[in-house]
This record gives C-alpha cells, structure tokens and sequence, in this order.
C-alpha cells in the first residue's frame, strides 16, 4: 500500500486550506501575528491528541538526538521558512508564492540524495519533472510569464528552501518517532524562536490587538488545524513511509488544488491553462503508481 504517498496528497489538500485561509488572515492581522497565533494553536491541539493517544501533553519519551535534529528542523521549516512564505503570500498572493514552492521537489530530492542517500529511479525523477511542469502550467499566464515584484519571489523560494531542508531535517530525525509527538517538537522550537523575534521587535501590543479581529482569528484558527496541526503531522507520516523527494511532490501538488478554491475566494478567472496544467499533474502524479 502507498501509505506515504496518499499522506502527502492528504497534506497538499490540508497546506491549500491552510495557505487560502493564512492569506485571509495575514491581509487582516498581519503574517507575524499569524505565524505566533497559528503555532499556538497547534501546539494545543497537538498536546490534546497525545493526552489522548499517550496520557501525556507533551512527548517525554523522545531521545537527545530525536529532541536536536527535529528541534532543527523546527527552527528552519517552522520559523524560517514560514516566516518567508507568509510574507510572501502578501506581496504576491498565496496561488503565485506556492508556484514558487513546487521547487521543494527538487531541492529535497538533491538534498536526500546527498544527505540520505535517497536514490530515484528514471520513472520517479521523470514523475517529478512532468509533476512540476503541470504546476508551471497551471500557475503561469499563458506565456509562461510571472510578472510579480522580486522581493515576493524571493521571499517564496525562500519559504521553499525552509521547507525543503525542514523535511530532510525531520526525515533524518524522526526514524520511528511517533508524528504526532515529533510535529509538537518541531512547532515548539519555530514557537520559542517567534516568541523570541516578538519579543526583540516589541510587537506583542499588535498580537494583542489581533484577537480584536474576529474574522481574522477565525481564519487562523481554521488554518491551524489543515496546516501546522493535520497538515505537518501528516507530512512526516509521509516521509516515514516514502522518500523525500516522492512525497515533496504530491505535497507541491498544491499549486493545482488551490486553483478552484482561491478563484472563489479571492474572485480570480480560471483560464484554460490552469486546466491543462492541473491534468499534467495529475498524469505526473499517476507515474508514481505504474
């Protein structure tokens, strides 16, 4: 059974309500006030489960070398790359800043194949490729042209290049660990670092002053749950049982299911192109499988 890789298609699900509804709530109360709130809010929902699952709101049993590399990855995906993406998705929008993160792929493939010694056959490296050039095609105008300011790129890829070596970090901590206790690890260390930068910025008075916005916190509370909560959980379920470089893929499928979605809710056109580009996915995709 393809455990890992019907996760990772889970998780793009999650990561495009997540992205739409971040977006909603960035344009209202601001990326940092996101990015702190939404953490909060999944570390709780995350120590609710384990209560559940474990008897225990916070995972006691992980080893000092579990604790680094995951704590790591934490600090590089959850606060360094987050921090970039949702920037990112105010200068250009969630649907252009995850046609920036269809990279990760590559990135993470190059980096496990060095790192974990993580080798792809001919037939998943050419999924990958078909897989990326649908998104390309689905995100692009009909040239294949983005004309979207710089600094929103580069602060996309730079989202992209957190998420891509979070995951190799994760997949080289996390061997047996139980996801769920290891997503709560790394959402802790991208917390304490945003508590950090908070407090250095002195910007609790605008955290604060988020929670006034009710429309605002709805949309982050909603976002928690698809992102940092099921979304981020699953993702290492999915590197636990695929490589990372396949289960990247289906999570950078993104790009294509946020079409729809954020047509409806930020009243954007869907052009043919987007059509043919979310089909070629799909056929990238389905070379996993045969």
């Amino acid at each position: 059974m393809f455990f890992g890789e019907i996760a990772a298609l889970v998780v793009a699900i999650c990561w495009t309500l997540s992205a739409l509804f971040f977006e909603k709530a960035g344009r209202k109360i601001g990326s940092l006030s996101v990015n702190i709130i939404r953490l909060v809010w999944a570390f709780v929902l995350l120590g609710i489960t384990l209560l559940i699952t474990k008897q225990t709101f916070f995972p006691t049993d992980a080893t000092g070398y579990q604790w680094f590399w995951l704590g790591l990855s934490g600090v590089v995906g959850l606060f360094l790359g987050d921090l970039f993406l949702f920037k990112s998705y105010l200068i250009i929008g969630s649907r252009t800043a995850t046609l920036v993160m269809s990279s990760v792929p590559v990135i993470t493939a190059t980096i496990g194949w060095f790192f974990l010694d993580e080798i792809l056959s001919l037939k998943s490296i050419i999924a990958i490729l078909v897989s990326l050039s649908g998104i390309v095609i689905a995100i692009a105008d009909r040239r294949l042209k983005i004309r979207v300011p710089a600094k929103g790129l580069l602060l996309a890829f730079g989202g992209a290049m957190g998420q891509a070596i979070g995951l190799i970090l994760s997949k080289k901590g996390i061997g047996d660990y139980d996801p769920i206790s290891a997503t709560q690890i790394r959402i802790l260390f991208g917390l304490i670092c945003f508590i950090i930068m908070i407090t250095a910025l002195r910007r609790w008075p605008k955290v604060k002053e988020a929670f006034k916005d009710r429309s605002g916190i709805r949309a982050v509370s909603i976002g928690s749950f698809f992102g940092p909560f099921l979304g981020i959980t699953l993702s290492l379920f999915a590197i636990q049982h695929t490589k990372t470089g396949i289960a990247s893929t289906f999570m950078a499928l993104v790009p294509v299911f946020i079409i729809v979605p954020s047509a409806i809710m930020f009243k954007e056109k869907i052009a043919p192109h987007h059509v043919i580009g979310a089909i070629v996915s799909i056929i990238g995709v389905s070379l996993f499988f045969f």
